[in-house]
């Protein structure tokens, strides 16, 4: 098959390293694949370099930005149009909200003499969350339910995904299945070097007797970093030696850093700043449990990443989280929980044997549901609802 995916941006960024993983697996499985995406400015680093190493065709569009700009967008819409005449799909393949909307648009709209390609489009999150102005939720609702009716197929990476949009009008049931993103599974479950553990604890002053939780995250709003310097004041008495290792980078990381330091928690917290994909296994492996406290998400990657490292998770019950975080694989707390956050870290820094039973059953579960072979199946089959002779 000829298959051209589209997304906004390559950052470095979960639905970004799911369209990689998808690219590169539909090669392997003898496809011809494109990915076009716009360019990816901003603290969080790109994945462009990578990208570019893989075997499919990789195209920058420049007109294609995140920010809503209604020209700009118009010129995108139009160059993407021209540019999938010319690649003659059987299937376009959409991720992220910009890219979904014109890359839908004119997958659909594509008019010659053949027929028109599969459309297909992955939600990785949701435009619209309960945090922003309702006026613009709406808008953005509305644009989703408008844009649902130009593809023949949705794949959301949760199925918390299909029942939010299906509660807001977006899409028919028939329309929709999930894929969960596939993560790289021996990357994760095999340990690093003892030399590479030692150096990385010695980089950031993680000494033998402490307990590392790891936070892996962009440093930006919604990303719950707040909540972790609450749970943090509340623990540090108790657990003098429980280090937060923050991974990552982001508009807030000034902030962050200041209000540390205000609380007085500058011994207890590291941070890395921007870690390349490849890095983060040896930070998960170098750490003791990971604590995830987003507020929006799909289904955050680093959830089964910590898990295929045997890693517990504490993570906030929003989206897709539930689907694989329980009480035997770590503790789900409701959003914005503070007493229930502290809660569960003092569990988990208190007990070496807990953390090792959850990151156990945490590990058999991700290896079931986040391989490659295991979402390639599951896009495949969407494929094929949407009438690709796949």
């Amino acid at each position: 098959m000829n298959i051209v995916h589209v997304i906004t941006r390559l950052i470095v960024g979960g639905a970004q390293e799911n369209t990689i993983i998808t690219c590169r697996e539909q090669v392997k499985r003898g496809h011809n694949v494109t990915l076009i995406t716009g360019p990816s400015p901003g603290p969080e680093g790109d994945l462009m370099e990578q990208a570019e190493k893989e075997e499919f065709d990789l195209i920058l569009q420049p007109d294609i930005l995140r920010p809503i700009l209604p020209l700009t967008d118009m010129r995108a819409y139009t160059g993407l149009k021209e540019l999938l005449k010319s690649l003659k799909p059987d299937i376009v393949h959409t991720h992220s909200a910009k890219a979904g909307i014109l890359g839908r648009l004119a997958g659909w709209n594509i008019k010659d003499e053949s027929s028109r390609p599969a459309v297909v489009h992955t939600i990785h999150g949701l435009a619209f969350h309960e945090y922003q102005n309702p006026l613009l939720s709406r808008m953005y609702i509305e644009i989703e339910k408008f844009a649902a009716k130009k593809c023949d197929a949705i794949i959301s990476v949760a199925d918390t995904m299909t029942r939010k949009c299906l509660a807001n009008g977006i899409g028919s049931p028939e329309l929709f299945s999930t894929a969960y993103s596939a993560v790289d599974v021996e990357d994760f479950q095999n340990p690093p070097s003892r030399e590479q553990s030692e150096e990385f604890c010695e980089k950031y002053s993680l000494g033998k007797s402490s307990t590392v939780a790891a936070c892996i995250a962009r440093i930006t709003e919604l990303k719950g970093h707040n909540y972790i310097i609450e749970a943090a004041e509340r623990l540090v008495s108790e657990y003098p030696d429980l280090i937060w290792l923050l991974v990552g980078n982001g508009s807030l990381t000034e902030k962050i850093k200041a209000d540390i330091e205000r609380a007085g928690l500058s011994d207890n917290f590291r941070f890395t700043g921007l870690l390349q994909p490849s890095e983060i296994p040896l930070a998960i492996h170098c750490s003791d449990f990971l604590v995830h406290c987003s507020l929006r998400e799909g289904l955050a990657r680093v959830l089964p990443q910590a898990m295929l490292c045997g890693k517990p998770v504490v993570s906030f019950d929003i989206d897709g989280a539930a689907e694989v975080v329980n009480e035997n694989t770590g503790r789900l707390i409701a959003p914005m929980d503070i007493e229930g956050l502290t809660r569960a870290c003092s569990e988990l820094a208190e007990s070496p044997q807990l953390r090792e039973q959850l990151g156990a059953a945490g590990r058999e579960l991700a290896v079931k549901l986040f391989s490659p072979g295991k979402m390639l199946e599951s896009i495949e089959n969407a494929y094929r609802r949407a009438g690709a002779a796949i």
